[in-house]
């Protein structure tokens, strides 16, 4: 499975009670599937799968099955801190309908998550998998980091498809293309270096702006990929604000936030994550003014 293009990693509705709304997931999605996204990734960091237990983990996945289309990639987030329960979170996806499964790394035990630790824990998921496994990588969440040497020996397992680095290391980027085999999918997770991380090589992102501005994000990526690199440059630069506001600025609550701005309700972060403050709603209003047009 070779997985070229733009994923929208959709962030998990509320309703006013905590409980996972599939109603609003169900709207949501119906928006989205209107965009040219290549696939969706539900149960992701932006997802908020830290916060779910696995009854509401596989409600969400199959009531998200149900609406994305086969021809549409669906991916789930079954990264858990035990290879046990990430092999048992991956089985359950698989027979929920996942195409493949993004599985990030553990990062509890910090300092004994060695390059031998995620060759050991990620072989072992990838042997037990029913569907292919996507490496994810993801620093500034878990504490450690899945380095290239790491990936270029993982990458040779032939359930191991792929991987997501959300970083904004562009040369660890061009590394990871540089030390993995053709057909192996190196996806960036950054939407504020989207065009530097595709010019060296990445074959497409799993970006939380695509759920806020799909068809610009895809743009970007078109505009790349037809080697019209001043146009995405400048493209670029102009998503840099809201990029980093629902990004490193203010996470899912900047996320969903936006979302609701640009005319879809997915409700509120889950507790102990809080909505976004005042300033962080006007910031987020001024930074998409930009794109009235493309998001009504």
């Amino acid at each position: 499975m070779e997985l070229t293009g733009l994923f929208a990693p959709i962030p998990t509705p509320f309703d006013n009670r905590d409980q996972v709304d599939l109603n609003r997931l169900r709207t949501a999605l119906s928006r989205w599937l209107a965009s040219p996204l290549t696939g969706f990734v539900v149960l992701g960091s932006n997802g908020e799968a830290a916060l779910l237990d696995d009854e509401e983990s596989d409600r969400l996945v199959a009531a998200a099955r149900e609406m994305v289309p086969r021809e549409r990639r669906f991916m789930v987030g079954t990264g858990r801190e035990s290879t046990r329960a990430t092999v048992r979170a991956t089985r359950r996806a698989a027979e929920l309908g996942a195409d493949a499964v993004l599985v990030r790394t553990p990062g509890f035990f910090k300092s004994q998550m060695t390059t031998e630790v995620f060759v050991r824990h990620y072989t072992e998921v990838a042997d037990a998998s029913p569907v292919p496994v996507v490496l994810y990588n993801f620093t500034a969440v878990t504490g450690v980091n899945l380095l290239p040497a790491a990936v270029s020996q993982l990458a040779g397992h032939p359930n191991i498809v792929g991987v997501k680095e959300s970083g904004g290391d562009v040369a660890q980027i061009a590394d990871l293309v540089a030390g993995t085999p053709p057909g192996f999918s190196v996806l960036a997770g950054s939407s504020a270096t989207f065009f530097a991380a595709l010019s060296v090589g990445a074959t497409g992102g799993i970006l939380a702006l695509a759920c806020v501005l799909p068809d610009v994000c895809w743009r970007l990526f078109e505009l790349t990929r037809q080697h019209r690199g001043a146009d995405a440059l400048a493209l670029q630069q102009q998503l840099l604000p809201i990029s980093r506001l629902v990004g490193s600025t203010y996470g899912v609550a900047g996320l969903k936030a936006a979302i609701g701005i640009v005319g879809c309700d997915v409700g509120i972060p889950r507790s102990p994550l809080g909505p976004i403050s005042e300033a962080g709603m006007a910031a987020l209003k001024e930074a998409l003014s930009k794109f009235e047009k493309v998001a009504a």
